[in-house]
């Protein structure tokens, strides 16, 4: 047998440098496969610039030299700082919208290019009338005999009408849409009155007690493509107006850009069923008990030209809810509006209409809360006229 030889023993003076070696080739592998994160990010970023600098100059025939990259990176520069301007324009987009809009045919434009824009969207529209304001007076079929007692006593009537339009730039109409069927009784009936009274305002509306929200945006829509007025507004028949106190209060506020006058409230949302202003959509306002935001009541109310304008704009997508003066409301309440809160517009019935005017604060408009309107308006609107009225030239001395 062979003798059984022993492993050699490493000397313990080889041990500190055999351990010294394998740290140092260590590091050396590390170094090739592990880059720190903040070097990655250098690199990430390094590569990213270059991409950049190649969109950028991607469309250059010439080739690039080394030296050229400072100047590409200028250039860069310098775009980014000639689009800055153009981004504050995204917030002016809808005034400009609703200035063109406004402006339709109502004036010659400087810029040729701009005027050509105006006359593609105007060539098959006539010519819009500059006026001061356009009072449309909300009315149904079967309401003739108030219309004719708002003829007998605020509204002018005949020549005067004309006159009024064309002296104070007051144009005054009684605004209806027209019968489910083509040509009925009711719209003939319509058509009678308006040959002998010239004072209608014809929508393409079909007319209904719950249709008042869409009849709303009608109004104001198709009385911007016909008039350019500074204000526009909504009136019910059965309401008393003084109309030199209206167009003063008007006044007042011509130069504000997007104003919306009238008596504010805040309601509650009734949703019980079989209510009269049942809201069917009263789960949108919150908790049961809720109240409306504040709005004018729908007797009567103004606004300026901008927001008569957005409304004619963006008709087709302004939500209506089941009460006419909360849908104007809501299509309000995101926007930059100033909500004038004005009690001369819902002033009372005698006395209290006349106890104000014996104080010498007129009233903008009469009616009764319990109504919404003058009740009984037919019988009792010549009383309110004869009582409360500011006087027949009033209108004509007021200074626009």
């Amino acid at each position: 047998m062979k003798p059984h030889r022993s492993p050699k023993k490493i000397s313990l003076n080889w041990i500190p440098f055999i351990c010294l070696s394998f740290f140092t080739l260590g590091i050396l592998f590390s170094n090739r496969l592990w880059v720190p994160p903040e070097s990655n990010g250098q690199l990430l970023s390094q590569r990213r610039r270059e991409q950049e600098l190649q969109i950028v100059s991607g469309d250059c025939d010439t080739k690039k030299t080394p030296g050229q990259d400072n100047d590409v990176m200028g250039e860069v520069l310098k775009t980014h700082e000639a689009i800055q301007p153009y981004r504050s324009l995204d917030k002016s987009v809808a005034m400009l919208e609703m200035q063109l809009a406004a402006s339709r045919n109502s004036q010659e434009m400087d810029n040729g290019e701009a005027s050509k824009v105006v006359s593609t969207l105007t060539r098959d529209r006539p010519p819009r009338k500059k006026v001061f304001m356009v009072i449309g007076i909300n009315t149904a079929f079967s309401s003739r005999r108030r219309r004719d007692s708002v003829r007998e006593t605020w509204m002018p009537q005949g020549e005067k009408l004309i006159q009024l339009e064309r002296e104070k730039g007051i144009v005054i109409r009684f605004m209806i849409g027209h019968s489910a069927t083509s040509n009925s009784i009711l719209d003939r009936a319509i058509d009678s009155e308006e040959a002998q009274h010239k004072d209608f305002f014809r929508l393409e509306h079909v007319e209904g007690y719950h249709e008042l929200s869409a009849k709303t945006k009608i109004f104001f829509s198709t009385a911007v493509a016909k008039w350019d007025a500074e204000f526009y507004v909504k009136v019910d028949d059965d309401v008393h107006v003084n109309l030199g106190m209206l167009a003063t209060t008007l006044g007042r506020h011509r130069s504000k850009p997007r104003v919306y006058i009238g008596c504010m409230k805040s309601g509650p949302v009734l949703s019980s069923k079989n209510v009269k202003y049942r809201e069917p959509e009263y789960w949108k306002f919150g908790e049961e008990g809720n109240k409306y935001f504040r709005h004018a009541t729908g007797q009567i109310y103004a606004i300026s030209k901008e927001l008569a304008t957005y409304i004619s704009i963006n008709q087709p997508i302004l939500h209506k809810y089941a009460n006419e003066d909360v849908s104007l409301g809501a299509w309000f309440i995101g926007l930059e509006v100033e909500h004038i809160d004005d009690r001369n517009m819902c002033c009372g019935t005698p006395p209290d209409c006349e106890w104000k005017a014996q104080a010498g604060n007129v009233c903008v408009a009469s009616f009764d809360w319990s109504c919404s309107g003058i009740c009984k308006s037919v019988e009792k609107l010549k009383t309110v006229h004869e009582r409360c009225g500011e006087g027949d030239d009033a209108v004509w001395n007021t200074s626009l």
